[in-house]
């Protein structure tokens, strides 16, 4: 089970493989604006910033940078994709459920977009046109799993 995990869907046609391509960098890009903002202003956010799992502001301040960006990259390129989407996806969650949840939904819906938007690639994986998948193609291909695709088509 954990092994399927870490290894993208059966590769689709280059069409939804493009669709998921483009979508990665797009709002990856986007996200990780958002994260290169709250580095750059590390210093001053690190006394404000919301405390919502009671570590402390510096460190959930470090969590959410983590997530924005180095698991942003990791979306953007697709490699290790589903265990970068994880802090993706509870860094949204929080955010949404926890952080902006006395707010009203258009103070808060960025992050239900984004939330949604790390569900579903989590749910269709990153497509043939990553780095899991060129990983996969070049390593692993001898899995019974893939036995009979054609990784090229």
């Amino acid at each position: 089970m954990f092994k399927y995990l870490l290894q993208p869907q059966l590769p689709t046609s280059n069409t939804v493989s493009l669709l998921l391509l483009w979508t990665r960098i797009i709002i990856g890009m986007l996200f990780l604006n958002h994260g290169v903002e709250k580095w750059m202003e590390f210093s001053y956010l690190s006394d404000t910033f919301p405390n919502p799992i009671w570590l402390g502001s510096t460190i959930s301040l470090i969590l959410v940078i983590f997530a924005e960006v180095f698991c942003a990259f990791a979306f953007i390129f697709g490699i290790f994709f589903r265990l970068a989407l994880i802090p993706m996806i509870i860094n949204m969650g929080v955010a949404f459920f926890i952080v902006h949840s006395e707010t009203s939904l258009a103070d808060k819906e960025l992050a239900l977009i984004y939330l949604i938007i790390f569900v579903t690639s989590f749910i269709s994986g990153p497509g043939r046109y990553s780095v899991d998948h060129i990983f996969l193609r070049k390593c692993c291909n001898t899995h019974e799993r893939y036995k009979e695709i054609d990784f090229d088509d």
